[in-house]
């Protein structure tokens, strides 16, 4: 009895197989997307009100560093977690404090862009990242075949979060180039810490979590539009805001359907090309927030509450669009797709971006992606049965 206890409370931490079956994200995983969403919503909002108010390059850029932040810590627990969750006691109470540290970047998000000031941003990821180098530890205890892999994910982790705190003492007009280096420095971590023995992740498991990250994320852009044109209504422009909220759902539905056109296991067939789609998912993430704020956006500025013009305005939800297709179609797009399908995406990005110069540019975007998922869906309906069973 206490043996079958024990090994409830506490299991060694060794790799689990990358051809498990069956392998589906847990309750804690989906626990841990939707709490780090919450930083999510707070970095988009104060997009938003700093395009509204004509703040654009400090919010757009404030907006890129937080989001950083957010998708560098999840995406280093995800694949960790797809290689060794272990669902013991231990692992579930680290876990915890990784969220902990991502709520407390969250409430720091709005002194970041209004002052500048990452102290609090800074704690938080910190208190995560020391979490995964807590995790790593056990890793280099348990794995004996990974315990150099371990040893260099902890210390490398371990230097690079000590550069972010000095960075904090450096003059403000350091912050973006001290910020670019130390997120290139976090980057190589995985590069390097890989090379003596990879990681065995679970390709199905990591296609499924970055798509529910994804659906997240998206469902956050169409919360985040509906609270900005339910707070404007009653203003008088009801009918632009109803033909605004029709045109955001398109936009945002076009860009689920474009996403899952595919699964995207089958892409992680090595390391490299495993790093490349992992790491540019963070355009297909920082934009699919950013819609949001771009349809908040144009809301304001259709109930003249926002200090931007319309074309300003319009291209707030169009370059965004335009970097989610972009994205899409180097990682996604042209490694599984042939003909009309590959051309499509990069002409819609040229006309998503012509758009704002038309009377209607978020209804023409609108309409824009619905024609995309169009040719996507003919396409697909091309494609032999067999073919697309062999894709399930």
């Amino acid at each position: 009895m206490a043996d079958a206890t024990r090994r409830m409370l506490y299991r060694p931490m060794t790799s689990r197989s990358p051809d498990e079956p069956h392998r589906a994200a847990t309750p804690l995983e989906l626990f841990f997307d939707l709490c780090f969403v919450v930083a999510v919503a707070q970095a988009a909002a104060e997009l938003h009100h700093a395009i509204a108010e004509n703040h654009i390059g400090h919010g757009v850029l404030g907006f890129l560093m937080v989001f950083f932040a957010i998708w560098w810590a999840w995406m280093n627990f995800s694949w960790f977690a797809s290689a060794y969750d272990t669902d013991d006691v231990p692992y579930r109470l680290t876990t915890m404090v990784q969220i902990a540290g991502a709520l407390i970047l969250a409430a720091g998000v709005p002194r970041a862009f209004e002052f500048g000031d990452f102290l609090i941003i800074t704690i938080g990821y910190v208190v995560m990242r020391l979490a995964m180098v807590t995790q790593w530890l056990r890793v280099a205890r348990q794995d004996p075949p990974r315990r150099a892999t371990a040893l260099r994910y902890a210390a490398g982790i371990t230097v690079v979060q000590v550069g972010w705190v000095l960075r904090l003492l450096l003059p403000p007009s350091w912050g973006l180039a001290t910020f670019l280096v130390m997120a290139v420095l976090d980057m190589l971590v995985p590069l390097w810490a890989e090379r003596p023995a990879p990681t065995r992740w679970h390709p199905h498991h990591i296609a499924e979590r970055y798509s529910l990250f994804t659906l997240i994320v998206l469902g956050e852009s169409v919360l985040a539009a509906t609270v900005a044109i339910e707070g404007a209504s009653g203003t008088g422009h009801n009918a632009a805001l109803i033909w605004l909220a029709a045109a955001g759902l398109v936009i945002v539905f076009s860009m689920w359907w474009l996403y899952f056109d595919r699964p995207a296991h089958d892409l992680l067939t090595s390391l490299k090309a495993s790093f490349s789609w992992g790491y540019g998912h963070y355009f297909i993430l920082a934009s699919a927030a950013a819609v949001g704020a771009g349809l908040a956006v144009v809301a304001d500025y259709d109930t003249r509450m926002a200090h931007v013009s319309g074309v300003v305005a319009a291209y707030a939800v169009a370059v965004p669009v335009a970097v989610y297709l972009l994205s899409l179609w180097v990682l996604q797009v042209c490694p599984h797709h042939r003909g009309l399908v590959v051309y499509a995406f990069p002409v819609t990005v040229a006309l998503v971006l012509l758009a704002p110069f038309t009377p209607a540019p978020v209804q023409v975007i609108a309409v824009l992606m619905a024609a995309l998922v169009s040719v996507v869906v003919l396409a697909g309906a091309r494609r032999s049965p067999s073919a697309e069973l062999a894709d399930r």
